[in-house]
């Protein structure tokens, strides 16, 4: 009794994508966990509530000013005033935008806010927007 065995030699012409798929789907989800991580700010403020409305999304430095003397421009975080004085008028002569975010803490020092305002309009900002939360 003899046995047949069939020898299959011929070319696999297609692809298996369903691996690739996989991989994929795995990398979307990985991205969209770790998005949020990465835009946090540079101090954490508790902004004051107002009836506002939305801004646009556009280029901006963010200035936040915190309640413990802590200052922060973009990513850049300052120990003392002047220092962030002069951070602010960096950032706008560097030329990367011109509408200056101020993320004042609601128990920070007003004199703070006004002369960061003030400066920064000084430096060339076309534009300054206040932060606030939404009042229920």
């Amino acid at each position: 009794m003899g046995f047949k065995v069939e020898n299959d030699d011929s070319i696999m012409s297609g692809i298996n994508v369903a691996p690739l798929v996989d991989v994929c789907l795995v990398l979307v989800i990985i991205f969209m966990v770790t998005a949020p991580l990465l835009s946090d700010p540079a101090l954490k403020v508790n902004l004051p509530k107002a009836k506002t409305q939305e801004g646009e999304e556009k280029d901006k430095i963010t200035v936040t000013i915190g309640a413990d003397g802590r200052y922060a421009v973009n990513e850049q975080v300052f120990g003392d005033e002047p220092a962030f004085m002069a951070g602010i008028d960096k950032a706008l002569k560097a030329g990367a935008a011109s509408l200056v975010v101020i993320k004042a803490d609601s128990e920070a020092p007003y004199g703070v806010l006004t002369d960061a305002m003030q400066r920064a309009k000084e430096a060339g900002a076309t534009g300054i927007t206040i932060a606030t939360e939404q009042k229920k």
